[in-house]
Order: structure tokens, then C-alpha cells, then sequence
């Protein structure tokens, strides 16, 4: 069974999971889902990807065909998903993290990537992680932060991949000034306006909605909103998150809203010259820091679409 520690402010109750991948297991408001909960067996097994939530760390989505091209080189990495040709998430949520601090509402994991040996096989540049956590009666604020530990500058990325419950009823809220289309592997193939069918710029029910995309120009917050459970949820983040996934996997009881520092496959689009990527680069001894909120409320019934 994983091990977890629990976080608690008022009606509010956190349970992260460090060991695996620094994750999130639960997130509930007045005993109410806010997060999609771990399941028990995903919870035994330590399957992150059954999680409520876990960091993405030192990118983002997925680099195309498990390489990192960058001034000149060409660095393999893993495939952590099977039959996937592509890496994705960065190596942050394949790993143990550390607890280095701890209070009854907020705590900080920590992972250090020293890039020696197999380990360079995740990725090639050695970096600190920190997550930080901190829980009111009505929200969740995570910090995000990395450090280059090495001699060597690299492109890097962060943000998050928090899941939240699907029904028939639920309102997605978020706007964007455009998205990526892709290709049969998610990966970026043009950027167009945001079509009718996918546009929530105005709260309405997901309904049949399937989404895999990037959109870019994204105003925060994102919303979702459960009627029927009379509760609602807020995802804000920082400037620096300029992108957001939207992943609605069809027929799913769940859904990701994903803020993100750059689109899918960014460091190769940058290396080739493309521009608007968000792709950043990490000096020696530098470090870079984002912010996301959950923010939890009652829906009354003259709420806008409640």
C-alpha cells in the first residue's frame, strides 16, 4: 500500500502520496470530491496515473519520439506509456520524492535529479524539484519549483495534471485564444481559433466533448462546476502558465485541466526554430517557480449555470 500523509484546514482534507511521484491521492471539501480520489487498488499499486494529481516536471505533455533535440544534441528518453512512441510528463511523476517539511495544513516534497548514470536516461540535465502545498478552508495552493543543479543550461517545463469527477451534469468552464490540432499521436500539427464545439468560454455541460489539445492564450481561471453535488471549482495559475491541456477522454468519469508552461513538444519545435513555444531555459544555479489555486465553492441554485 502507498504511503500518504494527510493535510487538513477546516472542512478541507488533502492526502498526498510522496513516494509515488510526489503525488496528490485526494483532494474533498465537506466531504466532497474536489479531485478525482485514488482508487483503492491504484492506491496498492502505486499507479500514478489513478492518482487525483501529479506534477509534471522538467516538461510538459510529450516530446516527440522519445528524443530531446537541443543545440545539436540528441538525448533518447524514456516511453513510460506502452505502446506510446513518445515521452511524456517529464520523469517527476516516475519517481520518489522527499518530504522535507510539514505542518497540519501544508507540507514540501522534494526531488533531486542527479542525471548520474541510468538516471541521465530520464533526462539528461541534473535539476532540484520542489512541490509546496498549502490548504485553507477553501483552497489548495501548489508551488512548483526548479533548480539546475548542473553546469549545463536545458530547456525545461513544469505544471500539473490534476484530475476532477465527470457526470452527465458537469459544467467545464475555460478560455483560450487558440488551440493546437494534432495528429493520431497528440503531437501539435497547426494552430487554429478555438471551433464552436470546443469552445466553453461560457460555462455549459461537456456532454459528448472529447479533448487531447494544447490551447494556447489561455485565461485563467478554468472552472468546473457539479450541480447536482452543488459544488464548484476554480483552477487559477500564474502568468508563466500560459497553456492549458484539456483532456476529456471519451465516455470517461473524469476529466484533466492541465495549467502548463508550454505547449506539446515545445523544446523540439524550439530547437527547429519555431517560436511561441513557451519553451524556457534553466542557467546554472537558476531557479523558476509557478503557482497554481484550486479554489472550492457552493453552488447556490441562481448560480450562473448551476
Amino acid at each position: 500500500m502507498t504511503a500518504t500523509l494527510e493535510l487538513r484546514a477546516g472542512a478541507a482534507r488533502v492526502v498526498l502520496a510522496p513516494k509515488a511521484g510526489g503525488s496528490i491521492a485526494a483532494y474533498e471539501w465537506r466531504d466532497r470530491a474536489v479531485l478525482r480520489p485514488a482508487p483503492a487498488d491504484g492506491l496498492a499499486r502505486g499507479e500514478v496515473r489513478d492518482f487525483a494529481s501529479y506534477p509534471l516536471v522538467p516538461f510538459s505533455n510529450r516530446i516527440a519520439n522519445a528524443t530531446l533535440h537541443w543545440l545539436g544534441a540528441a538525448y533518447p528518453l524514456p516511453r513510460y506509456l506502452r505502446g506510446h512512441p513518445h515521452a511524456i510528463h517529464g520523469n517527476g511523476w516516475q519517481r520518489a520524492w522527499d518530504l522535507v517539511e510539514r505542518a497540519p495544513s501544508g507540507a514540501t516534497l522534494e526531488l533531486k535529479h542527479d542525471a548520474a548514470g541510468a538516471r541521465a536516461l530520464e533526462w539528461p540535465f541534473p535539476y532540484r524539484a520542489r512541490q509546496s502545498f498549502a490548504l485553507v478552508e477553501d483552497s489548495l495552493t501548489l508551488t512548483h519549483a526548479i533548480e539546475n543543479t548542473g553546469a549545463t543550461a536545458f530547456p525545461f517545463g513544469l505544471g500539473w495534471h490534476p484530475f476532477f469527477p465527470r457526470t452527465d451534469a458537469t459544467l467545464l468552464q475555460f478560455r483560450a485564444a487558440s488551440v493546437w490540432l494534432t495528429d493520431a499521436t497528440q503531437l501539435p500539427t497547426r494552430r487554429e481559433s478555438v471551433p464552436p464545439q470546443w469552445d466553453f468560454s461560457s460555462a455549459r455541460p461537456i456532454g459528448d466533448t472529447t479533448l487531447d489539445h494544447c490551447f494556447a492564450g489561455w485565461q485563467p481561471p478554468a472552472s468546473v462546476r457539479w450541480p447536482e453535488r452543488g459544488l464548484g471549482v476554480s483552477i487559477e495559475a500564474d502568468a508563466a502558465c500560459g497553456h492549458l491541456v484539456v483532456y476529456v477522454p471519451r465516455g470517461a468519469d473524469q476529466l484533466a485541466i492541465e495549467p502548463v508552461t508550454h505547449m506539446t513538444d515545445a523544446f523540439n519545435r524550439a530547437a527547429a526554430g519555431k517560436v511561441d513555444t513557451g519553451t524556457r531555459v534553466l542557467a546554472p544555479g537558476e531557479t523558476f517557480s509557478c503557482t497554481m489555486r484550486l479554489s472550492v465553492s457552493p453552488l447556490s441554485d441562481d448560480a450562473p449555470g448551476a
